[in-house]
């Protein structure tokens, strides 16, 4: 017989169930059959070991990192980026670790609302399903607002609406096709930002020893003029310690989207394998790729230079963008700063094209647990495409582009997807927080876990700590005498009251209450996943390169 996927309509929780039928089967068929028809809603596991890496890379370096370092650089001084990437890394992990425990115990489509729903409450997984589809939708317009802002660096009379356009067009194709081809697509964007980023890494670290055409060794000298700490607002200690909190909220930014890798569990092969691998080298990621290039470029490139994103009186634009660029720029290299800027653009597309997928993934999820309209579960050929074109549709805020600056509407929309990401990663440990309880009140040792967190619950306290109170406070400096405006005030703060609007109304509609810890579902949907596990085999190296391989992907 053949086993008939259940249609989305009927619900995620009938999505997760096993077919009764199927329990005459001997072993090795019905291992067939759960294999040939592994899909979770209609959704498939098509992603590879090497997808999910690279979609964990593509999530996480981006725009925020090429373009957007810029703006911490300039504003806080080479020492307070390095800090804030540093501490800002730490709160990431403490969260993607969390996320990861609970989603290889139930590898589950979009994830983190449903988990939200079964452990805190109904009104916290239809919140936290529509402000994470924001948070994640929103960030296509960025990215594609960043690569128009890049794509200014060559000279040419094309309107911005032209390029936006067909952007737009790139993304929205590449999301309307099969999984596999959207894994493979990031696994080859992935590939470029990987050996670039290697790659600049080390050319900063030849341009500081001097070792460019131009023959300057930098050393440390910026460090000393203008200085390792830049003020905001304030003089002396106080100026040094503002401008430092200032820059948490762009940091955020370019981190957002590394937990990517979790959100794509319900199509994930092998996820008991695949997501913890991907988690555990999110450390490394963070301290090698963001901390360190950071680092770097904080030594080649002078945090006054009016060329960074942050001076946008000057005009800056394209290149002027780019810390990494600037440096290039400085140290008489030609030809370079083009390619690099093509892989900046690269980098947008790959960045935006993540961030469109796993909108979809999570909005279809939501829809799934009935706390989004019904149409929204349409799907074909795998691919939720109701989801794909609400995305599409708010994905058209992008078009401000053409009625105002570039590196304008890249602030506003950053600011805006930052402080979504923070009350999201908040919303993550409190859930977290409730996960971790309730198998301790069912009797559910740590050792049965496919996947350990380190540090538990301490890295979760830590997450909840941290996020809402840079959440908070990081429009401080709209309330400075003569410092408020729309500007100031409305994207800092725009996300908390939609947010509690969602929540208390969901709740006050419903009537919603607190899971009690005896009612926890820890167990829908884990059938089918111990099932696959034991149908999926671990792939073994055959040689020296292979192991190199299979430690990369």
């Amino acid at each position: 017989m053949s086993v008939q996927p259940v249609a989305p309509a009927e619900g995620l929780e009938e999505a997760l169930k096993v077919d009764p039928d199927q329990s005459h089967l001997p072993r090795e068929e019905l291992d067939k059959e759960v294999f040939e028809n592994k899909n979770v809603g209609n959704l498939q596991r098509r992603l590879k070991s090497r997808h999910v890496q690279f979609l964990a890379l593509s999530g996480a370096i981006g725009t925020g990192l090429f373009v957007g370092a810029g703006q911490v650089l300039s504003l806080a001084g080479p020492l307070s980026a390095v800090l804030a990437y540093a501490i800002t890394g730490f709160n990431l992990y403490a969260v993607i670790n969390s996320m990861g425990e609970m989603a290889t115990w139930l590898p589950l489509p979009g994830a983190v609302p449903v988990y939200a729903s079964r452990f805190v409450d109904e009104a916290l997984g239809f919140t936290l399903g529509w402000n994470y589809w924001y948070q994640f939708s929103i960030g296509v317009p960025i990215e594609i607002s960043a690569a128009a802002l890049v794509i200014d660096y060559w000279p040419n009379g094309v309107s911005s609406a032209v390029w936006i356009t067909i952007l737009y067009i790139t993304i929205f194709v590449t999301n309307i096709l099969p999984v596999r081809i959207y894994g493979e697509l990031e696994f080859f964007l992935g590939s470029i930002k990987l050996t670039t980023i290697v790659g600049l890494m080390i050319l900063m670290f030849i341009i500081t020893l001097g070792g460019d055409p131009a023959g300057d060794r930098i050393g440390f000298r910026y460090w000393k003029h203008p200085g390792p700490m830049n003020v905001y607002l304030e003089t002396g200690s106080l100026g040094r310690f503002l401008a430092f909190w200032k820059v948490f909220i762009q940091a955020t930014f370019s981190y957002g989207g590394s937990e990517m890798v979790v959100v794509a569990a319900g199509e994930t092969e092998n996820p008991r394998r695949n997501i913890p691998k991907a988690v555990r080298r999110v450390f490394w990621r963070i301290a090698i790729f963001y901390v360190g290039s950071i680092f770097l470029v904080g030594l080649c490139v002078s945090s006054r230079d009016r060329r960074l994103l942050n001076a946008i009186n000057s005009g800056a634009s394209g290149a002027g963008a780019s810390p990494f660029v600037i440096a290039i720029e400085n140290g008489g290299i030609k030809v370079l700063p083009s390619i690099i800027n093509a892989v900046i653009l690269t980098s947008a597309v790959s960045a935006g094209n993540s961030f469109f997928y796993a909108s979809t993934r999570v909005l279809y999820a939501t829809a799934l647990d009935g706390k989004a309209p019904r149409i929204l579960r349409y799907e074909k050929f795998g691919v939720p495409y109701a989801c794909v074109a609400i995305t599409a549709a708010l994905s058209l805020l992008v078009y401000l582009n053409v009625s105002a600056s570039s590196a304008e509407v890249f602030f506003w929309i950053s600011n805006l997807s930052s402080v979504s990401t923070l009350v999201v990663w908040t919303s993550i440990s409190v859930t977290y927080i409730r996960f971790y309880r309730g198998l301790k009140y069912h009797g559910i040792p740590r050792s049965q876990l496919p996947f350990k967190s380190p540090f538990q619950p301490y890295l979760a306290y830590f997450a909840i700590i941290f996020s809402s109170t840079v959440a908070f406070f990081n429009g401080f400096d709209a309330f400075f005498p003569g410092h408020f405006s729309a500007k100031s005030f409305i994207p800092p703060y725009i996300d908390i009251p939609i947010f509690l609007c969602l929540f208390l109304g969901y709740k006050l509609v419903k009537r919603t209450k607190l899971v009690k810890l005896e009612d926890f579902d820890l167990w829908s949907g884990k059938e089918e996943a111990d099932r696959l596990e034991a149908v999926w085999e671990e792939p073994k190296p055959r040689n020296f390169l292979e192991r190199i391989w299979f430690w990369i992907a």
